[in-house]
């Protein structure tokens, strides 16, 4: 669940300002912003798919995950 509000705070923060995304090639600014975004998506949505063969790992993630999704959702919420 985190990791889905991350990328839908990264994509918000990523897209254009003022223009569509079409349109971002006239402005380099927003062109790379758009670009640097979509592979910090990627990135993370291969970091979900991903499974960690250590249980150690899987118990330390798992309340640190919990505990940062209602501050994940926050960010979300004021960013829209």
């Amino acid at each position: 669940m985190f990791l889905l509000l991350v990328i839908a705070v990264t994509a918000r923060v990523a897209s254009p300002q003022t223009e569509t995304l079409l349109s971002a090639y006239d402005t380099p600014s927003d062109l790379l912003r758009a670009v640097l975004g979509a592979a910090v998506c990627c990135f993370v949505a291969v970091q979900i798919f991903r499974y960690s063969r250590d249980p150690a790992d899987m118990r330390k993630w798992v309340p640190i995950g919990i505990a940062a999704v209602p501050l994940a959702l926050l960010c979300a919420v004021v960013i829209w």
